[in-house]
């Protein structure tokens, strides 16, 4: 309860009771309302320091509920990450090496998606957990991106898968040279004495010594793409296109039996041998070109060789001789 003042009044002689003025009075009740708000403030600053509010509690709660939901997706990420890592790794090594494709660039699979201006517009919006966020949205970003990839990766496997048939037939699986036919094979792939300079130079391919006019047989499927006369070195020559990176070429032959533009089967009669170009002896070049580069084609004598045949025909292919001609 206030207490009541008075004062003494010397005219009256009496205790008079002190009345406050409109002024004070309001000024009291100001001083009042600010010394209880001051209060009330610091009784919910101890308290929401201590104890926290409601919402602040709520909030809290949801910020942890969401960092457990994104270490959830975050191992889920790295789970779905090894199991295309595995995807990618039987593409390169088992699917494409079964269908002699090249493997998908490391470059390609793992190429960035476009940075952090990729994001701008979710950063313009203020967005909490900005570092989380992004970096979730990277990972899932550069996920679908190897997909994309793998797909069309895919794709192409299931063209190839549908051309294998085509394909086995194309390759230059078959001798050029009938066995019946053939005196020998007299010089392999690699360094070999040139019949004219004799020194060693490469020899790209390999020489059946055979008779004059032995019949020469396309070794797959394909299209002749050349048939020609070189002066020297190849002399009479043809290509045959095979598709799917091979070409296959005969030289010194002494005649054609085809032209250019038309399609052959494996086993077909293209030419006779010869001794035209550069050659010391009848007989036949004959080369595999594989994407471009010339290869050995002994490995390539399998379809019409046992086991036997084949060793030997390796080691006479491997023994460093002179060979017939200079290409």
């Amino acid at each position: 309860m206030a207490r009541i003042k008075f004062y003494y009044d010397t005219e009256t002689c009496q205790y008079e009771r002190v009345k406050a003025t409109p002024s004070e009075i309001m000024l009291n009740i100001a001083g009042f309302l600010l010394v209880s708000a001051v209060f009330s403030g610091l009784l919910f600053f101890v308290f929401s320091a201590w104890f926290g509010s409601p919402n602040e509690k709520r909030l809290q709660k949801e910020n942890e509920e969401l960092k457990t939901y994104y270490e959830i997706l975050n191992n889920e990420l790295n789970t779905v990450h090894k199991m295309m890592g595995s995807l990618q790794d039987r593409d390169d090594n088992i699917y494409r090496v079964i269908f002699e494709s090249q493997p998908i660039p490391e470059s390609v699979r793992s190429a960035n998606i476009g940075g952090i201006n990729h994001y701008k517009e979710l950063l313009d919006r203020g967005v909490k957990q900005d570092e989380l966020i992004l970096n979730t949205l990277v990972r899932v970003d550069k996920l679908k991106k190897q997909m994309y990839i793998q797909t069309k990766s895919y794709d192409e496997i299931v063209v190839l898968a549908k051309n294998k048939n085509k394909m086995m037939a194309s390759m230059p699986a078959i001798q050029p040279v009938m066995n019946k036919e053939l005196h020998a094979l007299v010089s392999g792939f690699g360094y070999r004495i040139h019949p004219i300079y004799k020194v060693k130079k490469m020899h790209t391919g390999v020489d059946f010594h055979a008779r004059m006019g032995t019949p020469v047989y396309s070794t797959g499927d394909g299209v002749i793409s050349r048939a020609d006369h070189e002066e020297g070195g190849y002399g009479n020559q043809i290509e045959v296109n095979h598709g799917f990176g091979y070409i296959t070429k005969y030289a010194h032959l002494s005649a054609f039996s085809v032209h250019v533009g038309q399609k052959i089967k494996r086993g077909e009669l293209i030419a006779h041998s010869g001794n035209s170009g550069t050659s010391v002896a009848p007989h036949l070049h004959y080369e595999v070109i594989k994407n471009g580069t010339k290869v050995n084609p002994v490995y390539y004598f399998y379809n019409d060789l046992d086991s036997k045949e084949y060793q030997e025909i390796l080691r006479l292919a491997s023994v460093e001789n002179q060979s017939l001609g200079g290409e």
